[in-house]
């Protein structure tokens, strides 16, 4: 796994943060927060997601324990954008005592199970299209969602090479197949930064909801900044983390 080769390949350093991409995302998109961090001493590695969908099915219920067996430090702290996020609860979730600090963006908690099926069937149409349509294509559609207006995401032509993987996440990772994790919350006892931009009105709610329910929750809200909080606003997020990586 791409956690082992970095931990092979890197010194120990002050804090480790694991950093879990969204959909349509890559490890990548990460760099800019990982040169910042870098000057704090502290390593930032950038989780290939797509791995743990390439060979086989990984339903959400399952992912919490597989990503915990391969995380290896005492004291980790794990930071996830949307899809990214929603993984990330999942993992905090398994082991809840593993985790040092939380950092989720833009992630929902689930949705009422009346919805879910609907939401499934949307995310399937996504799979099909991922998987047998044009490339170029599908990424435009996506781009074009209103939740993801404000800034465009680096290329994604790579990303083709990897569209079994992708679209096997829209069907095994979708929040239509998720469990309501609002109840849950609770249980995660360490500190939690939530971030969410200020005109992400939909993940506004769901980020104060959950910040109400977690023991240590923090939210953050970021003027003026749609759903791509840490590649609409680089600057204002890098030094919010880092304030709370420091706290």
């Amino acid at each position: 796994m791409v956690i082992e080769h970095f931990l092979r390949t890197h010194r120990s350093p002050k804090i480790m943060i694991y950093a879990l991409h969204g959909a349509l995302g890559q490890a990548s998109d990460w760099n800019h927060l990982a040169v910042d961090l870098k000057a704090q001493n502290q390593r930032l590695a950038k989780i290939d997601l797509w791995q743990f969908l390439a060979c086989c099915p990984m339903p959400l219920s399952k992912f919490g324990a597989a990503f915990n067996r391969e995380v290896q430090d005492k004291s980790p702290v794990i930071l996830g954008y949307s899809m990214g996020g929603r993984l990330a609860l999942h993992a905090l979730l398994d082991q809840p005592k593993r985790w040092r600090k939380a950092v989720i963006v833009s992630a929902h908690t689930g949705l009422p199970s009346s919805e879910r099926s609907q939401r499934q069937a949307k995310d399937a149409e996504w799979a099909a299209k991922a998987l047998k349509g044009h490339w170029e294509e599908f990424l435009q559609e996506w781009n074009e969602q209103s939740v993801l207006s404000g800034i465009s995401m680096p290329d994604r032509s790579q990303l083709k090479k990897r569209r079994e993987a992708v679209a096997r996440s829209f069907m095994d990772w979708s929040v239509g197949a998720q469990d309501d994790l609002l109840p849950r919350l609770s249980g995660i006892n360490c500190p939690v930064l939530w971030v969410v931009g200020e005109r992400d009105t939909k993940f506004l709610e769901v980020a104060k909801q959950a910040v109400s329910v977690l023991q240590q929750g923090e939210l953050c809200v970021v003027p003026d900044c749609g759903h791509r909080v840490p590649w609409e606003k680089p600057e204002i997020f890098s030094a919010k983390v880092q304030e709370f990586l420091e706290q």
